[in-house]
């Protein structure tokens, strides 16, 4: 039995001791695609100022119901009450700006006769347009903030926002919370950003297999009341198998006696069954895990003093940074900022003009991008899992049937030879996610990793970012992400400056004062940081840092060729030691390599830090 606070009929809202009427009200709506049914009954109030998340998994039917809810869709069956004079706007996922000459021409078209004309040129400037910019050529992030302010500028009664911080930067992102907030307005959200939800959201409707459960209270408190609705669910479920194995076992046993009662228990039995059939289980969780390859070496990254520049413009000043094994880096800024620029600069995918970028021994990296550049539109989703259109997926060198791999990330087997092309974003984020997690790898680098996935597949994305054994560097804008998963951040300070903070996106905050900006002063900047040196040992701070003496210079040198030639070593000894028969065949081989294996791991631990030593000496003396 589904559970949850039911939305009221009609007339209960309109008695004199209980809430005024609402703004909007949908009531019983369904709708089937096909012969599958996507809403199943659900509802939907909107009363005056509320503040509602619309939440669920992907394909749950989210944007359908606000569609509905905005009217530009029509259920199959249930009804939509609007109250007489209210306004309503809606932003879609994907706004159309075809057709109109300039940017402030298509958001004055939102605008009703007494709404004032100057909120649309302000809200675009706030937004970072002029109002001149041809709609034809707007990226996905410009198009979204035009499409902000148009149904922003009205000021409606209610706000139907559908992931309105798609394509937002971070600056962008706050803005509009402040002016959210600011606002008289109903709001209605879909968003995966929780950071976003827990500021704004002041009830919460879950829309789970075609039905909506409503809880008043925030963000906060929706997990644990979701978690406790499905516990609850699941012991109905367990009682309702229970109580029809009874049943059955007396129409095997007793049948014979007393007829009158028995076609009334057999009558009882099949309602029961029925029950069953029609009840939907939940659906099943993503089950994420990256298939890691060997240890990478103690250090991952040194980057120093590295810039870049384009047509003039400085997107990278002289920056430095060292990342370790098993850090898991940030990146931040507003958009156009640099900052792919500069991860593909610390991965080595992107040459600087200038510093220099080493990488560690050992690496093996796999990398998410933003874009889904990877993904061919005409290829299968079975095809883009195995490669090859086999019925085979190779997890870390372990082979699996590609229709459980697919349960993994929430495919059903029908969709095996669905086309990419016609998959949701939020699916199409899966399928990179499961590509990217086949492989094994020590680095993950994670470009906007969050856009178009729900939160739960969130959830687990974070989990194992957590449970990772390697090093991830990222790039995002969802800043509950960023503190759950990073150990620093690295942030755009303006005029190319980047510089890096310990923690989260919180921590940042705390250190620096504010968040992203998105036009930062260059004057009122202080220089970008550097990796700091380390404290000087006894003796050394009055002397001041010492160079490196030739010996030193030497074995700074030469250390990184000895480390790639014992991590090859190491390397060839562990695929020798991996012959499951070779204890029982070749005791001795098996035991001499176990001994060289062990020497030559310590071997490596040692170079590694004899080599971090002198490099950490040799940047303090230099000043770096």
């Amino acid at each position: 039995m589904l559970r949850g606070l039911p939305f009221p009929a009609d007339p209960l809202y309109m008695r004199g001791d209980m809430a005024p009427p609402p703004l909007l009200l949908l009531t019983d709506i369904r709708l089937n695609f096909g012969t599958t049914p996507l809403l199943a009954g659900a509802s939907l109030g909107v009363g005056a100022g509320e503040r509602l998340t619309l939440v669920g998994r992907n394909g749950s039917g989210k944007s359908t119901l606000l569609k509905i809810a905005a009217g530009l869709a029509e259920p199959d069956g249930g009804t939509r009450f609007v109250q007489p004079g209210a306004t309503v706007r809606y932003l879609p996922q994907e706004p159309d700006l075809s057709g109109f000459p300039t940017t402030l021409a298509y958001v004055e078209s939102g605008l009703g006769p007494g709404d004032d004309p100057y909120r649309a040129r302000y809200l675009l400037e706030q937004l970072g347009l002029s109002g001149e910019e041809t709609p034809a050529v707007l990226s996905g992030g410009e198009a979204r903030r035009a499409a902000l302010a148009r149904v922003l500028a009205p000021q409606p009664d209610i706000l139907l926002l559908d992931e309105p911080t798609n394509h937002l930067d971070l600056p962008a992102i706050e803005w509009l919370e402040g002016e959210l907030r600011s606002l008289r307005s109903a709001l209605v959200l879909i968003s995966h950003d929780r950071r976003f939800l827990e500021n704004l959201s002041r009830a919460m409707v879950w829309l789970d297999r075609g039905v909506t459960r409503r809880l008043d209270q925030g963000f906060a408190h929706f997990e644990a009341w979701r978690d406790q609705v499905l516990e609850d669910e699941e012991r109905e479920a367990h009682k309702l198998t229970r109580k029809i194995a009874r049943e059955e076992d007396w129409l095997r046993y007793g049948v014979t006696a007393r007829r009158k009662r028995n076609v009334r228990r057999l009558g009882e039995l099949h309602d029961l069954r029925k029950r069953r059939r029609e009840r939907v289980g939940a659906l099943g969780k993503v089950s994420m895990a990256a298939a890691e390859a060997g240890g990478s070496g103690s250090l991952v990254v040194s980057a120093e003093e590295i810039s870049k520049t384009y047509d003039g413009r400085t997107v990278v000043a002289p920056f430095s940074t060292r990342v370790l094994r098993g850090d898991r880096v940030g990146i931040v800024g507003p958009n156009g900022a640099g900052k792919t620029t500069l991860l593909n600069m610390l991965t080595g995918n992107l040459p600087p003009d200038s510093g220099e970028i080493r990488l560690g021994t050992g690496l093996e990296m796999v990398s998410l991008d933003q874009r889904r550049a990877s993904l061919d539109p005409a290829m299968t989703l079975q095809k883009a899992l195995t490669g090859d259109d086999s019925d085979l997926v190779h997890v870390g060198g372990t082979a699996r049937h590609v229709i459980g791999y697919m349960k993994d990330f929430l495919f059903p087997p029908e969709q095996a030879r669905t086309p990419l092309g016609v998959l949701s974003g939020g699916e199409r984020g899966r399928v990179m996610l499961a590509r990217a997690m086949a492989r094994p790898s020590n680095l993950l680098v994670l470009d906007e990793p969050t856009n178009d996935l729900d939160l739960e597949t969130l959830d687990l994305l974070q989990e194992l970012i957590a449970d990772y054994a390697g090093t991830v560097l990222l790039v995002s804008h969802d800043r509950d992400f960023l503190d759950r998963c990073t150990t620093s951040v690295i942030a755009y300070e303006g005029a190319g400056r980047w510089q890096e903070y310990a923690g989260g996106y919180s921590d940042m905050v705390a250190q620096r004062g504010h968040g992203v900006q998105a036009r930062a002063s260059a004057s009122t900047l202080a220089p970008a940081r550097s990796t700091p040196a380390p404290l000087p040992q006894a003796g050394e701070a009055l002397a001041g840092p010492r160079r490196l003496n030739m010996r030193e210079r030497e074995a700074l040198k030469t250390l990184p060729a000895r480390m790639d030639k014992l991590h090859a070593e190491i390397r060839k000894l562990g695929e020798i030691l991996a012959d499951p028969g070779l204890y029982a065949r070749d005791k001795p081989r098996f035991d001499k390599a176990s001994a060289m294996l062990a020497e030559r791991q310590a071997e490596l631990a040692k170079a590694e830090e004899e080599w971090l030593e002198l490099e950490m000496l040799r940047e303090a003396a230099e000043g770096n």
